[in-house]
């Protein structure tokens, strides 16, 4: 019988350590990026699209694909940031030096 209990608790500390504490860490790292998130970001969106932030809402965000072409999203649908370190986009898509 406590072979069984030692067995079961064991089970319960491996379903945590896997499965449980990875997700809690990527679902805050999605938090992270979404507070971030600011127009003007290059980002790629989870179905694969790499976009431009045009404008970002409460629960949605706009995104330029191609010059004028423009998508209306969920913001949840975007993945990550893809924009170099120090390097932002002006108001005509050319990239300028942050500073």
């Amino acid at each position: 019988m406590l072979l069984v209990l030692v067995w079961l608790v064991l089970m319960a500390g491996a379903f945590y350590m896997l499965l449980w504490r990875p997700q809690q860490r990527r679902i805050a790292m999605v938090r992270e990026l979404q507070t971030q998130l600011q127009a003007g970001d290059e980002v790629l969106t989870t179905s694969g699209i790499y976009a431009r932030v045009v404008r970002l809402g409460e629960d949605d965000a706009e995104i330029e694909v191609a010059p004028g072409t423009v998508l209306h999203i969920a913001r949840g649908a975007i993945g990550q940031v893809v924009t170099p370190p120090g390097e932002s986009f002006d108001a005509h898509g050319g990239t300028t030096e942050a500073g």
